[in-house]
């Protein structure tokens, strides 16, 4: 082939794919196309054609990489770089202000919010390298989710690549209009729910070609820049510039900050003072059901984001934002009955067991009435006619007591003992407890959660195989799953040798579950897969120094590691205190379960031989490095030797580990006063210890 004509068809592709990036900018960001569905088309087989004849010089990010990719099997699970928690619930405006109130004075200092619209679909991070989407990651547990960047790259609205060559990461809400949910789901034989359980399926699907035909679209509402010192509005600004979607239903809040400039800038934004918030909630709750999308209610967030690096997370959120919820859909019914269940924990918690009542499109006749303090309030008891709401447009809870029942019922009280195993129960804050651990719910509730698909997974063993083990006496714990000799099934219906053979496979297996699976598995209260995580990474790397920790009731370690708040800890040295939650850890070790990372678990080399070479102090890492690339490898030895780390330079970080490119960071440290250390001398202190970076 003539070179000539093969540097033409490098210039004819480049030139197209810049062509086609700019129209599918117009038509679907900004919504002013500046060519005919006819010429775009012809553009785009054209590219399709050459990139056919020359697949060496397809680009990565090519605008035909959006048609989709061949199916893969499963989605990788990925770890996130930047936190991706749910956010604290609000149901009022009233409590909004409450704590606007609590964050200023926590934070010192007067501060501004700004309100976005909460977004009803699908969370999505898209992580960006020298301005290419090299992976879009779903939520999944706030720490890990799953790599689905073959179906993302289809949404029209999601840049493949940006004007800069930057590294970033964008948080974002992946929906499906409302008008093309009701025209899809019209031709679904099993037709969805609401347009986020269909965006949230289609995003799923092994075929990305399958997904390109959904007319998914994504709002940007975060991004995490490195080296850049901006406020949430800036952030927005940056995002729009990168050409990301990112609504113009915005609100900002203030009573010290000037936005003349700002309402030049951004006509379609709305501002005002804290006292205006309550008429800008209800004026957004009104244009609800006119919106193109699904929205569930509002988010305020922190502006000053150094302010938001102080004010830090708990174990399931962040201190510097809040999801305002809309008032839930209701319905009026009558409770026929009162009931108690006995969660695994013990705790007790009352049911009313209501007249059949449709709300937001769902039949509802079981609805939490949360403890004895709530029941009282209300004034609840068997008879009553009430009002039910859907509160999140999830969890069905009795909001008042319309009509009072006639035959004289007086208020509900929760009984005095356990109605599954007749023990005395015991009051503790604002629930009551069963405290008899062999109590049979709470054995049961154990198993059925230790089970299950999102704790150990154990293959074959259902909940009416469970059920059986239990009724029958076979299982009176979790140790017994592994001790109990499946073949005395033979004989019972359905308990042939393959079901016997198979349910023997799956406990196999099971006990392969990393130390990161079976912790959270054991049902102890605050200990789910979040605070699993923030533990394992402060070095809490086995069980055994979980409960040293515990035995020596050292709960100020625990309230060091950022995420776990003071309940937490609590909960985490009176749980793993208790003798038979350490009798039932000792028979599971026993048996053979993980109860320690191993090497495959492990971030770093030699992550258990670490010694706290890092305790008590707080790192915080900037530019770039030869041995520790991602530099996020770095901090990983950091919080491996008992130190703590944070993505921004503050007033609490004692050293900043500075690579070639420091930028603002480190400029930053020096004016704090920041300990700088170099690559050379970090790899040093490593070595000093006996730890080796190749």
């Amino acid at each position: 082939m003539p070179e000539s004509e093969y540097n033409e068809a490098r210039s004819e592709i480049e030139r197209l794919s810049e062509l086609l990036h700019r129209y599918q900018r117009e038509y679907y960001v900004e919504g002013r196309p500046s060519v005919s569905d006819l010429e775009y088309d012809r553009l785009f087989d054209r590219l399709a054609e050459l990139e056919s004849k020359y697949p060496e010089l397809k680009q990565p990010d090519s605008p035909t990489q959006r048609v989709g990719t061949e199916p893969t099997e499963t989605f990788p699970e990925v770890e996130h770089t930047v936190p991706v928690l749910s956010l604290d619930k609000a149901y009022s405006s009233n409590e909004i202000a409450d704590w606007i109130q609590r964050t200023t004075k926590r934070s010192g200092q007067a501060l501004s919010f700004v309100v976005e619209e909460k977004i009803d679909g699908v969370a999505i991070v898209l992580y960006y390298e020298a301005g290419r989407l090299i992976r879009a990651v779903t939520r999944g547990n706030g720490f890990v989710g799953n790599d689905i960047t073959a179906n993302v790259k289809t949404i029209r609205t999601v840049p493949l690549r940006l004007p800069e060559a930057i590294d970033v990461a964008v948080r974002g809400e992946i929906y499906l209009p409302k008008d093309r949910f009701e025209e899809i789901n019209r031709k679904m034989e099993t037709p969805y729910a609401n347009p986020r359980n269909l965006a949230a399926g289609s995003l799923r699907r092994i075929k990305s070609s399958e997904v390109a035909r959904i007319p998914l679209n994504m709002f940007a509402y975060e991004g995490a820049f490195p080296q850049q010192e901006l406020s949430h509005i800036e952030v927005l600004e940056k995002l729009t510039v990168l050409q990301f979607r990112v609504s113009n239903r915005i609100g900002v809040f203030s009573n010290r900050l000037d936005t003349e400039d700002l309402e030049a800038r951004y006509p379609e934004w709305s501002f005002g003072k804290f006292e205006e918030l309550p008429e800008y909630i209800e004026q957004a709750a009104s244009e609800r059901d006119a919106l193109e999308y699904e929205i569930d209610g509002l988010v305020v967030k922190v502006n000053e984001l150094q302010v938001r690096e102080e004010l830090g997370y708990t174990g399931h959120h962040p201190r510097w934002a809040i999801a305002y919820k809309f008032e839930s859909p209701q319905g009026t019914t009558t409770i026929k009955t009162i009931e108690v269940q006995v969660g695994r924990t013990g705790r007790i918690t009352p049911v009313a067991r209501v007249e059949p009542v449709q709300i937001g499109g769902s039949t509802i006749s079981n609805v939490t009435l949360h403890n004895q303090a709530y029941i009282e309030m209300l004034e609840i008891a068997e008879g009553d006619q009430v009002t039910v709401s859907r509160r999140g447009d999830v969890i069905p809870a009795v909001e008042k007591v319309v009509q009072k029942n006639e035959v004289g019922n007086p208020v509900w009280h929760i009984p005095e003992k356990c109605p599954s195993c007749g023990s005395r129960l015991e009051v503790y804050g604002a629930h009551h407890f069963c405290r008899n651990n062999q109590c049979p719910d709470q054995v049961r509730g154990r198993l059925h959660f230790f089970i299950g698909r999102n704790q150990m997974d154990i293959e074959n063993l259902g909940p009416e195989t469970a059920e059986l083990l239990i009724e029958e006496g076979f299982v009176q714990d979790l140790p017994d799953l592994y001790r109990f000799d499946f073949e005395r099934l033979k004989g019972y219906p359905g308990f042939g040798e393959k079901k016997i053979a198979a349910i023997k496979a799956g406990l196999e297996k099971s006990m392969s579950q990393p130390f990161r699976v079976v912790l959270p598995s054991l049902g102890i209260p605050e200990v789910g897969p979040n605070v699993t995580e923030l533990l394992i990474r402060a070095g809490y790397t086995s069980i055994d120094k979980i409960i040293r920790t515990a035995e020596q009731g050292e709960s100020e370690k625990l309230v060091d590691i950022k995420g776990i708040g003071e309940k937490t800890a609590a909960t985490i040295i009176e749980e793993f205190s208790r003798p038979e939650v350490k009798q039932r850890i000792e028979e599971l070790k026993k048996v053979g379960l993980q109860f320690e990372t191993t090497a495959a678990d492990k971030t770093i080399e030699g992550e258990d031989s670490i010694p706290p070479l890092f305790e008590g102090e707080n790192w915080c890492v900037t530019g770039s490095f030869e041995r520790f690339n991602p530099r996020s490898k770095a901090m990983e030895y950091v919080k491996a030797g008992g130190g703590r780390t944070s993505s921004q330079v503050s007033g609490s970080t004692t050293h900043l580990l500075a690579g070639s490119g420091g930028g603002s960071k480190l400029q930053k440290a020096q004016q704090l006063g920041v300990e700088i250390v170099s690559e050379e001398e970090f790899v040093e202190r490593l070595k000093d210890e006996g730890i080796q970076i190749a």
